[in-house]
């Protein structure tokens, strides 16, 4: 077995714990804030990476999965169940523990599902959506492809936007904690920031995991052969639509987990989570990274995700991520992280500057 592809592992431990350790000896705390909040979009940003590297399928729609994500989780844990509670399918999910009752902030007692099941069901949801959508959108290619995830993108983003019961341009609020068998409570509170912030990268570590042992799998290999080359891969007993399909709803069910806790942590979620441009600053960090560099893109979630949160990049900030896109796709489509593309830049800007006339 080939130990090599588990070191960066233990370097992004050693990161998470060096980041801490200097957070709260320099008094600066409050920086773990937006290093949690990276942690949870890193995740719809490396499941990305895995779909458009290994399985070539572009998708400008998986804001929507970590909308979906969230939404589900903050309508469940949301959603006041008291009037309702004689009701016969209520009483058996109270007797069952699938109900939780809290006190929300004004007083009134609420009586919601619990944020696991809101878990277990926002995966459900996701899994099935993408599996329904995945079937005919995956027989597309190239633009087609972008455009018909686009579109499925935009058709959440409305349903977000308009449903009264996602409180549509307002989200919801007051979304409650997600409390982890009485020892870790996922909330926003500072006082808790440190175990959420060891929370947020636990879950991203165990994520890389699986993926790193996804891609030096049989099955990873087989998305490789897609990517190069779909007609040769099946010619030699490999099915693309399967493993595509395979690939497009892990995907999704990764980003849907994201943005189950990272809805928890902030305690509230609106319509934009599921913009377009949320979408396009995604693809746009994966292209940076690398398209097929899971460690790459991850990287370049972290860096440019925590610059955006921390308001370094203004008002420009959307359009800076479409700068960077168009920049990628123009000079170097593999991504930065590509062994010679830093020659290949540089030696690109010297030749146009110091050009002999």
């Amino acid at each position: 077995m080939n130990k090599k592809k588990y070191y960066p592992l233990f370097g992004l431990m050693a990161f998470i714990i060096l980041f801490q350790l200097f957070s709260s000896f320099s008094g600066k705390e409050f920086l773990l804030i937006q290093l949690t909040m990276c942690a949870y979009y890193s995740m719809v940003i490396i499941a990305l990476c895995t779909l458009m590297g290994y399985a070539g399928q572009i998708s400008l729609g998986h804001a929507a999965f970590f909308a979906i994500g969230g939404y589900t989780t903050a309508v469940l844990t949301t959603l006041n169940l008291i009037p309702d509670k004689d009701n016969f399918f209520i009483s058996l999910f109270n007797s069952l523990g699938f109900l939780s009752l809290r006190v929300n902030p004004y007083g009134i007692e609420i009586l919601h599902f619990s944020p696991w099941i809101a878990l277990v069901v926002a995966v459900v949801i996701t899994y099935v959506i993408s599996f329904i959508i995945g079937i005919p959108i995956l027989k597309l290619k190239g633009h087609y492809l972008a455009m018909a995830t686009l579109g499925f993108g935009t058709i959440i983003y409305r349903v977000l936007l308009g449903g009264k019961i996602f409180g549509e341009a307002d989200g919801i609020s007051d979304i409650p904690e997600f409390n982890i068998f009485n020892l870790l409570k996922i909330n926003g509170d500072n006082a808790d920031r440190i175990e959420n912030y060891y929370a947020a990268w636990f879950i991203v570590v165990i994520s890389m995991l699986l993926l790193i042992n996804l891609i030096h799998s049989r099955v990873g290999r087989a998305l490789r052969s897609l990517h190069g080359n779909e007609h040769a891969a099946n010619s030699i007993g490999v099915n693309p639509a399967r493993y595509k399909l395979f690939v497009f709803t892990l995907s999704a069910v990764m980003a849907a987990v994201g943005g189950v806790f990272m809805t928890h942590f902030s305690g509230s979620i609106g319509p934009g989570e599921a913009g377009v441009l949320k979408s396009v600053r995604y693809v746009a960090i994966v292209a940076v990274g690398g398209m097929a560099n899971i460690w790459g893109a991850l990287i370049m979630g972290i860096i440019l995700n925590y610059l955006s949160l921390r308001g370094y990049l203004g008002s420009y900030d959307e359009a800076i991520f479409g700068v960077i896109l168009v920049l990628i796709m123009l000079f170097t489509p593999d991504g930065i992280f590509k062994a010679g593309n830093f020659g290949s830049i540089k030696n690109f800007i010297f030749s146009k500057i110091f050009k002999k006339a």
